[in-house]
């Protein structure tokens, strides 16, 4: 994988769109890719795409999830590990759910848990109403002083990828 530079964040959309590809199609379901970033170092700290883990598992659940791993513990405890100072930006191709129909925790509530450590959020597409007509993650996330932004350019290609799968009317 060749870096990306520093605030390159159609570089850092384009390999979220290289995980979302990685998922497999189904009806029921958008394929999205996600990918965790420590700013400061410009280092990736994790990747996840949909369905990757068992569960039906969100990509920036697998994100998290295998960032818990690598820290050995369960998702919901990496804040307890992770530094205080960490700024991090989680780059998805289609906005973080704000409910889950399935009954898992949604994604911006999984966001939520690390607020102060992920300071942006960036994303490719607003969530389609196909699923849950109204997505209030955006309000939720800037509520909680985290920079919620749309990067620009790729909205076809990430919607054709996030959809395939579906049944087109």
């Amino acid at each position: 994988m060749a870096a990306i530079p520093p605030g390159d964040h159609q570089g850092y959309m384009r390999l979220a769109l290289e995980q979302a590809r990685k998922s497999p199609p189904k009806p029921t379901n958008y394929r999205v890719g996600a990918v965790l970033v420590d700013t400061t170092t410009n280092q990736i700290l994790a990747t996840g795409y949909t369905l990757e883990l068992p569960g039906n598992a969100h990509a920036e659940q697998c994100c998290f999830m295998k960032l818990a791993e690598q820290h050995g513990v369960p998702e919901e405890r990496l804040r307890d590990v992770l530094p205080s100072d960490l700024a991090l930006a989680l780059y998805t191709t289609v906005e973080p759910c704000s409910k889950r129909l399935s009954g898992n925790l949604p994604c911006v509530e999984r966001v939520l848990r690390l607020a102060n450590l992920i300071r942006s959020v960036y994303v490719g597409v607003m969530e389609p109403e196909t699923f849950v007509a109204e997505n209030t993650g955006r309000r939720s996330l800037e509520n909680a002083g985290i920079t919620v932004v749309r990067v620009e350019g790729l909205e076809k290609e990430i919607l054709e990828v996030a959809t395939a799968g579906h049944v087109k009317s």
